[in-house]
């Protein structure tokens, strides 16, 4: 039997991963797979509409069909990949433009990581969130409110909250899990704890989707503040790899002991596996806080479960919520 041959292929594919973020940056910038969606279904056609040349449109596609960001159809006419015409379509109310391009602004620092990972300054503990301003969280919420109403839907589909009266929604800044659950629940009531920055921004997408007399914000730290009481379901997503094991920890335990007995906590977010090797995604948020001078990491299942059953939940468990990107834990306070 021949050794296994060993090649640079994957390696080079890494080295140079950076130039399919900018061709999808620049597609984006372009609106081309708007033009697309449009009935821009040939080079000519995609250029005339994003007002380029014929050459730098072919340049163009040729990249996003080999990325399989576009098609083509049996008669050689191009169409966008199903994904890209539901999310990239900027005529359409699911358009996740804005959280596609969220971290451009982060491309030269990532480049310098070496410096960043070589600084031996101890991390703040919420990193860029230490000093929040309204205009901050109005621009970060811009950008995480499309992608948010889609997993809050999410969140209101797999979870079923019939029964519940209200929901505690930790760091929940715009809101959309609140929002989308109290939709999809006559009965439920909501409040989003944030910081007081954020919960200014949140108000305005409460108003926004017309049901503000249905959730109310709460502005303070979760990590050292007081929960508000007399909540049944608790749900903290997409923040976990913000902090480090001490905080998720407190955070756990200070939601158990502010739930009403029967109540239940469901922890969403970019889990590593069990063992802790992979996915991709869940270890690069964890590598982003070091960006941001957080204390923030990568947390596996194994030790969310663990957070759950540390606090007192009862019927602890992980399931998948966005394959290969989010995880939810989800655990019961007893009822005595």
């Amino acid at each position: 039997m021949s050794e296994q041959r060993i090649d640079t292929i994957r390696l080079q594919r890494i080295a140079r991963g950076f130039t399919e973020t900018a061709v999808f940056y620049a597609a984006i910038d372009l609106d081309l797979f708007t033009h697309v969606s449009h009935g821009a279904a040939s080079i000519d056609a995609v250029a005339a509409a994003a007002n380029i040349s014929a050459l730098n449109a072919e340049r163009t596609v040729v990249v996003l069909l080999a990325m399989g960001l576009l098609e083509k159809d049996v008669d050689g006419q191009l169409r966008n990949a199903p994904d890209c015409e539901k999310f990239m379509v900027s005529t359409s109310e699911r358009f996740a433009g804005p959280w596609m391009t969220f971290t451009r602004r982060e491309v030269p620092q990532w480049f310098d990581l070496t410096a960043t990972l070589s600084d031996l300054t101890p991390p703040a503990e919420l990193g860029m969130y230490d000093d929040m301003t309204v205009e901050r969280a109005r621009k970060y919420h811009s950008a995480t409110y499309s992608i948010g109403m889609g997993a809050g839907r999410r969140f209101a589909r797999h979870v079923d909250m019939s029964a519940r009266t209200r929901l505690l929604d930790l760091g929940g800044g715009s809101g959309a899990y609140s929002i989308q659950a109290v939709k999809a629940n006559a009965g439920l009531q909501a409040i989003v704890l944030d910081l007081p920055a954020v919960t200014i921004v949140t108000q305005e997408y409460i108003d926004q989707n017309q049901v503000a007399d249905r959730v109310s914000t709460f502005g303070g730290d979760f990590v050292n503040d007081e929960f508000p009481t007399g909540c049944d379901i608790a749900v903290m997503a997409s923040n976990l790899p913000i902090y480090n094991a001490k905080n998720i920890q407190k955070v756990v335990q200070k939601t158990f002991d502010a739930l009403e007995p029967g109540g239940e906590m469901h922890l969403v977010g970019e889990t590593l596996n069990a063992d802790g090797v992979g996915p991709l995604d869940a270890s690069m948020w964890g590598m982003a806080e070091a960006l941001y001078r957080s204390g923030g990491r990568s947390h596996s299942v194994t030790e969310c479960l663990g957070y759950f059953e540390t606090a007192g939940f009862v019927d602890v468990e992980n399931v998948d919520f966005v394959a290969g990107t989010l995880s939810r834990t989800v655990g019961r306070k007893p009822t005595s």
